[in-house]
Order: C-alpha cells, then sequence, then structure tokens
C-alpha cells in the first residue's frame, strides 16, 4: 500500500469513529438526566415530578388567631376533696378500690375489724339494760315521793341516777353512728367485730393509703375521693397577658404524655393578686371530665386570643434547613427555586410567611417540598 492509500484509509476509519461518537453522543442526549442542581435551584425531568408527587399552591390570606401557651396544675376545691379514715381506728379487713375507680354515695368501700368495737357495742347494750332499771326506780320513787313515802333526797337520788344513765346510753349511741352501727336494731346476738366505712359521695378514687391487714389510727387516712363536680385546672398567667383574659373564655389542656388529646375548659376565675414572680392564677372549669385527670396532675393550655389576617402557606410548603426557613417557588416547567422566609404564628395546619420576594402569583410547592430540599441537601454534601 502506497503513503497516499494509507492516508485515504486512516482518514475513512477516524471518520468512522466520529460518527460513531455523534450518534451514541445523540443517543444519550435522549435519556431522561437526573436531577439539574444549581445552586439553589431543582430542575426535574417528567417522570421525576410524577415520582416526587409535587403539588403547588399559591399565598393566601386567613384569620391567624394569637395563642397563649400557658401552664398549670390540676387542683379540686377543699370541699370536693374527701379524706376518708376511721374514727377509732382499727384493722383494715377488706377493700376493692385502686386509683381511678369510680365509686357512688353510700357504696361500701372498706371493712375495718378491732375488739374496741366489741367493747363499744357491750357497753352500750350493758348500759341500755342499766338505764331501764334506773328508769323503773326513777318513776317508783316519783310515785313514793308523791305519796311522802320516802324523803325528797331519795328521789332527787335515783332521778340523778337515771339522768346519768340517759347521758351515758346517748353517748355511746353516737360512737356506734361513727362507725357505721346502727344503736337501734343493734342486740346482744347481732354483736360484731368488723364495721363498714361507705362513701359519702359519688366520685373517684384519688389515692389509696393503706393495705389489707394493716393497723391505722383515728388520725391516718384510708383513702382520698374526689368529686369531679368542680375539678378545675389552676393555670399560671403572667402580668403581661392577665388583660387579654376573661371569664367564659374558651381554654383547651393537654398532658405531656398526650398532646394530641385536648381538653376543653372555660375560665371561671381570674385571681386579682400578683405573685413575687409578676403573675396570677387563673382557674378554668373542665367542659367534660376526665377520670385519669388527677389532682396534683401538670398540664399545658392553650388560649386563642385575637386574630389577624395575615399571609399562610400550608404547613407542608415550609421547611427547615440548618435553622431557617424555606420554600420552593415554581420557575418553569418542573424547576424551582428554594426561597428563604421567615415564619410568624401557627394555627390549623397553616404558617404565617413573610418574604418580599414572593407575591400572591408565585405558584409554591405544597407537596413534596421536603424532597427538593433533600436534593439541594445531598448536592451539598457531594
Amino acid at each position: 500500500m502506497n503513503l497516499k492509500s494509507s492516508i485515504h484509509f486512516y482518514l475513512s476509519v477516524l471518520s468512522a469513529i466520529i460518527f460513531m461518537s455523534a450518534c451514541g453522543g445523540a443517543k444519550n442526549e435522549n435519556k431522561e438526566t437526573p436531577y439539574v442542581k444549581k445552586e439553589n435551584r431543582v430542575t426535574l425531568v417528567e417522570s421525576q415530578f410524577k415520582n416526587a408527587k409535587v403539588g403547588l399552591t399559591t399565598l393566601s390570606s386567613k384569620n391567624i388567631p394569637t395563642v397563649l401557651k400557658l401552664h398549670g396544675k390540676i387542683d379540686v376545691p377543699p370541699q370536693n376533696m374527701v379524706s376518708i379514715s376511721v374514727p377509732l381506728g382499727g384493722y383494715l379487713r377488706s377493700t376493692a378500690l385502686l386509683p381511678g375507680m369510680h365509686v357512688s354515695k353510700g357504696q361500701l368501700i372498706a371493712t375495718m375489724e378491732d375488739q374496741q368495737y366489741i367493747q363499744m357495742q357491750q357497753d352500750y347494750l350493758t348500759a341500755m339494760n342499766q338505764l331501764d332499771l334506773l328508769r323503773k326506780e326513777y318513776e317508783r320513787q316519783k310515785e313514793l315521793n308523791q305519796s311522802k313515802a320516802v324523803s325528797d333526797k331519795v328521789y332527787q337520788q335515783a332521778e340523778s341516777a337515771y339522768r346519768g344513765q340517759q347521758v351515758m346510753v346517748n353517748a355511746y349511741r353516737e360512737k356506734l353512728k361513727l362507725i357505721n352501727i346502727n344503736p337501734g336494731t343493734l342486740r346482744a346476738a347481732s354483736i360484731s367485730r368488723s364495721i363498714p366505712v361507705f362513701s359519702p359521695i359519688d366520685g373517684y378514687v384519688s389515692t389509696v393509703k393503706a393495705n389489707v391487714g394493716k393497723y391505722v389510727s383515728p388520725s391516718d387516712v384510708l383513702f382520698e375521693l374526689v368529686n369531679p363536680a368542680d375539678i378545675h385546672l389552676n393555670l399560671t398567667v403572667y402580668e403581661k397577658d392577665i388583660e387579654s383574659l376573661y371569664i367564659g373564655q374558651q381554654v383547651w389542656a393537654f398532658t405531656n404524655n398526650d398532646t394530641s388529646k385536648k381538653h376543653a375548659c372555660e375560665i371561671i376565675l381570674i385571681g386579682k393578686d400578683l405573685s413575687s414572680e409578676r403573675s396570677m392564677e387563673v382557674h378554668c372549669h373542665f367542659k367534660n371530665y376526665d377520670k385519669l385527670l388527677l389532682p396534683g396532675m401538670y398540664m399545658n393550655a392553650e388560649i386563642e386570643l385575637n386574630s389577624t389576617v395575615a399571609n399562610v402557606l400550608p404547613d407542608d410548603a415550609v421547611v427547615r434547613y440548618e435553622g431557617k426557613y424555606y420554600v420552593f417557588v415554581e420557575k418553569g416547567l418542573y424547576a424551582y427555586e428554594m426561597m428563604e422566609v421567615s415564619v410568624g404564628k401557627i394555627s390549623q395546619g397553616y404558617v404565617e410567611v413573610f418574604s418580599p420576594e414572593i407575591s400572591a402569583a408565585d405558584k409554591i410547592v405544597s407537596a413534596g417540598a421536603y424532597t427538593l430540599l433533600m436534593s439541594l441537601k445531598n448536592k451539598s454534601d457531594e
């Protein structure tokens, strides 16, 4: 092969290679490219747009209330908290009470046992028999005195003994009533070593402080019962917020354990005295009492104050990254720009936003915003 033929051959091969490369490049151009990321912009192809399930919204004007957040605890007026004790003490023989249980007025809640109950019943019946003898003697001496058969002194002694025995019998009778024994039905054959304990109110068991077999003195508390009719929430409100509150105002309370379960309350009393911390007590009544809410339990509360018209977006449209807030604004077909915004009040799934660069005509990503954020974040990490 001569020189001319060799040059012609190599030129042919080189042309073929260039042509094949060009065809391959054209073929690759037809394939969808992944996310195109440039600074704070993201551009998607159609399939990526569908997978991201991007939804759009615009700024809207809504009434957003100011929410006052408070803390407090459940309280019960003294007349609605009942401590159960036994006036004469004794051993706790039986009880089925547990904290949170409902009890009805007059319900048997415990049985006590002690030998002193036996002695008291014996003393009462003995005193009753003695009273009957003294009464008959008094009546006999009275008749004799009227006929001058006995002196006034003898008659007066009989009357004094009878009246004294009456006092003793009445004292025993009241003591028996204290331990729930009916003296009117007590007989020698019905003497018992145990006494019943009844609930004086309709309510719930707050605390059980004694176990079966334990000896309790008259000053010991067996149980604490709560009448939920007037259980209320005692909130601490600082001086600057007092003027925003009024009687009858709606309050929503919830515990730290279950923030989603909110209890409706109403302000019934606003204190008049400021504490050394410049705070005041505000009392709220539960509209529907939950037996799981016990006195002394700490709660959080929210009160909606005056409403203002604000530019808002749905919660999902605002994303947070490195301590700042952003939204994605549509800048073309499947193209979005991340723009920083300031946020204000949050209420009922909407966020108040501030940005001089965003207008009411701008289309803002409401669904899929975090997908776009992750693409930019991953780009910055590369």
